[in-house]
């Protein structure tokens, strides 16, 4: 097949995870601007892995299944570690 018979392929509007903080700032957010209380939406979904507690409003539900969710609550855990109890939730 000749270079100009080959079809290309872009994706339009699916956003890009750069890291887990902002995966859960915006799902947070969308869950927000949907109604939903955000906290037990995430809790719902982290614990029984079911993707439909995530909103597919902006695209939330795709974002947040692009994290393994023991990565998420890693993340979670670490940061409530050094917020609440001042220490560094990394033994290494």
């Amino acid at each position: 097949m000749a270079e100009q018979e080959k079809t290309g392929v872009f994706q339009v509007g699916a956003r890009q995870l750069r890291d887990v903080e902002e995966a859960l700032r915006y799902v947070y957010d969308a869950l927000r601007e949907r109604g939903y209380n955000p906290v037990d939406q995430i809790v719902g979904y982290l614990v029984s892995g079911d993707p439909t507690y995530i909103t597919s409003h902006k695209d939330a539900r795709t974002l947040i299944r692009q994290i393994d969710r023991d990565r998420l609550l890693e993340e979670l855990v670490q940061c409530y570690v050094r917020m609440r109890l001042g220490g560094t939730a990394d033994p290494r």
